[in-house]
């Protein structure tokens, strides 16, 4: 049997009390807490191990604890948050409907395709590198696992996690050339092809 508590219901099995916040404030502060990164470990610690090392067991303990250990951290946090958000007000009053339907458009025509279709641009890329020429596979050639040519080499492109999930059946007998997504684009590891 499965049951799902909610972050409100787990509050109250602790007795802890949460703080109220006006609409959108949470998701806001949020939001600039990661652009801030001001809750990283480096500023507040490593709270998964902290919280195996804490010995008390009610949230005012744990609260007297960690600040004994990281003085600093809420202070050091707060201050980040707030730099962000001022740096949001100041980007929010240059925001206006031509800005925020180019952004629509951007998100859905171009990251869309380029999201879609960097298979593409990996097999380019990389027969740019080998000095050969590339192609994306037919359907036929699909359903054999092949992604595309490099040249005469037949492969198939996956995300980097596809190394992790052991539980798939398939057997893909050509070349992999592993991607995973980063901040501006993705990162390509072609070491099985060159």
């Amino acid at each position: 049997m499965k049951i799902k508590l909610t972050n409100t219901e787990i509050r109250k099995l602790l007795d802890i009390e949460g703080p109220e916040f006006p609409k959108y404030v949470r998701q806001f502060i949020n939001l600039a807490n990661q652009n801030a990164q001001a809750t990283r470990p480096k500023v507040v610690g490593q709270m998964s191990e902290l919280i195996k090392q804490f010995p008390g067991r009610p949230v005012n303990e744990w609260e007297e604890w960690y600040v004994k250990k990281y003085p600093e951290a809420i202070h050091t946090a707060t201050n980040k948050i707030l730099g962000m958000i001022e740096n949001f007000k100041e980007a929010l009053v240059k925001v206006d409907r031509g800005m925020v339907e180019k952004w629509v458009k951007d998100l859905v025509i171009v990251q869309t395709f380029i999201g879609l279709k960097f298979q593409e641009a990996i097999l380019k890329r990389g027969a740019e590198i080998k000095g050969a020429t590339s192609r994306l596979a037919d359907p036929k050639e699909e359903s054999k696992g092949i992604d595309g040519y490099i040249g005469k080499t037949p492969v198939s492109i996956k995300p980097e996690t596809y190394k992790t999930e052991k539980s798939l059946p398939e057997d893909i007998p050509v070349k992999i050339i592993y991607y995973r997504k980063i901040k501006n684009g993705i990162e390509v590891d072609y070491k099985e092809i060159f």
